[in-house]
């Protein structure tokens, strides 16, 4: 990045940048503008990827970032090359819970649900894991229990429902958009509605 000589400095503004552009995106999917929401979740995934050069080791909540960006743009190859890459970060033997994670979401992407299921039933039964986000991917990753899907998904709802903060101030439960999209191609998503959700 022109002008920023660190590279700490350069990773954390290149953070920045994405958590502004995903705010923005996020704000376009509200207000019912879904192409210019895409434009600006795309431009969040390659500020979250450029973010990760020179990164420590660990850094998975940048990897969740470039991968929910791109699966609320609904771009397919795009995703598939985020959820590629989070893979072969090491993800998946990651100790941390969020690394976990990012290799759950990484392997629904592709479609690769028995890792995903293997994965989400470790996390579900973490306590330093939110265990409704952990429910709502395992049942994704089942993909046979729609009714079982819907109840941890509003579970999932109703904590973002129940915040003060989110992320750039803009008051959007993204995880829940993230995992709907998700069932959508399972044929899973459930009929929500709450002001955290675009119409």
């Amino acid at each position: 990045m022109p002008g920023i000589d660190d590279p700490d400095q350069r990773q954390r503004q290149l953070t920045r940048m994405g958590n502004a552009a995903y705010g923005a995106g996020l704000a376009q999917l509200m207000a019912g503008e879904g192409g210019r929401g895409a434009e600006w979740l795309g431009r969040a995934a390659v500020r979250y990827r450029e973010s990760l050069d020179g990164a420590p080791p660990g850094s998975w909540g940048r990897y969740i970032g470039g991968l929910k960006a791109r699966i609320l743009a609904g771009a397919g190859p795009e995703a598939d090359g985020e959820a590629r890459r989070t893979l072969d970060a090491g993800a998946e033997e990651s100790e941390s819970p969020v690394g976990r994670y990012a290799a759950a979401l990484a392997y629904l992407v592709l479609g690769d649900d028995a890792h995903a299921r293997r994965l989400a039933d470790e996390l579900r039964v973490r306590t330093d894991f939110p265990a409704d986000v952990g429910d709502a991917v395992a049942m994704l990753a089942a993909g046979t229990d729609r009714l079982g899907y819907i109840e941890a998904i509003e579970a999932v709802l109703g904590s973002f429902e129940q915040r003060d903060e989110y992320l750039e101030d803009v008051p959007v439960a993204d995880t829940v958009l993230v995992l709907q999209a998700l069932a959508e191609r399972r044929q899973l998503a459930a009929e929500l509605s709450s002001p955290l959700l675009p119409r």
